[in-house]
């Protein structure tokens, strides 16, 4: 096998192909970067931010191409994924899982630069990635599972740095799980109806029914209350409350995207939550620089 030629097909694999699919990493990055700077109280070592940065493009690449290997058969069927490479028989499933190996090898080496309890935790997060893609077979809301997954950068940045997750890790965890759970139901508001013509993929976006708006929304509250109480708990001011304000504008904003429930528009509500977490970071990392 010629591997130079196959790059194009394992970048479709890994969503490299287009810079918008490239949110899922940022939106892992996010949070994973907002809790080593609280854990490291400002400053946290550059090795770590650069391990933790390219651990999130590792992580998410490795479970695009788990979730498209757990969906072969369905993918086809839904407009926004059939031309997946493995939809299309362009790649394998025996290479795609090839792929995905090698993702997440180079994940551990990564993580065996740091200490024990990071390692220990790196397992669940890799156990949470391997069975996400099959919770969306019988869970009404698999957007909670993944906010387990998403969320688990914060613990372990909280290890990298201080060697023990404190309570705090764990709030920040609580409420970075409904920031997911909001972002992921406007994703899957774009999948909606071929979803339910397929009728065994599951997700919020059909669980929540006529109050999917609702929902988000109610979730993006709990994700503001949440995270605002954390920042304050790590002694957090005027900055950092000020770049949760930007960020809570920012939820408004996406309330206009998905209020008439267009494909197109959920599309663009789900990449703009990049803009929800670039705020939070900034308000955490400009709150540390100006007010120490």
């Amino acid at each position: 096998m010629n591997i130079v030629a196959r790059l194009p097909v394992y970048a479709h694999l890994i969503r490299v192909d287009t810079l918008d699919k490239q949110a899922g990493t940022t939106l892992l990055m996010w949070p994973t970067l907002w809790g080593l700077w609280i854990a490291a109280g400002g400053l946290p070592p550059l090795h770590l931010v650069l391990i933790f940065a390219f651990g999130s493009f590792l992580m998410h690449s490795a479970g695009c191409v788990l979730n498209d290997y757990a969906d072969r058969g369905f993918d086809a069927h839904v407009e926004r994924t059939r031309m997946r490479p493995l939809a299309t028989r362009e790649a394998s499933p025996r290479e795609a899982m090839w792929l995905a190996a090698f993702l997440l090898f180079v994940a551990l080496l990564l993580i065996l630069a740091l200490n024990a309890l990071v390692f220990w935790l790196s397992l669940a997060a890799l156990a949470l990635t391997l069975s996400y893609p099959f919770t969306k077979r019988f869970l009404p809301v698999p957007q909670a599972y993944l906010g387990f997954a998403f969320s688990f950068g914060i613990p372990m940045g909280f290890a990298a740095v201080q060697d023990t997750v404190p309570g705090l890790a764990w709030l920040l965890v609580a409420g970075n799980l409904f920031w997911v759970i909001a972002f992921d139901t406007a994703y899957a508001m774009v999948d909606r109806a071929d979803d339910i013509k397929l009728g065994v993929i599951r997700s919020s976006a059909i669980s929540f029914g006529r109050f999917d708006v609702l929902a988000v929304m109610l979730c993006y509250a709990v994700f503001f209350t949440l995270t605002t109480i954390g920042g304050l708990l790590a002694g957090r001011g005027w900055v950092f409350l000020a770049g949760m304000a930007v960020a809570a504008a920012m939820a408004g904003y996406i309330y206009t995207l998905i209020r008439g429930r267009e494909r197109a528009r959920c599309w663009r509500a789900f990449v703009f939550n990049n803009w929800v977490g670039t705020a939070v970071f900034a308000g955490v990392a400009l709150d540390y620089l100006v007010r120490g």
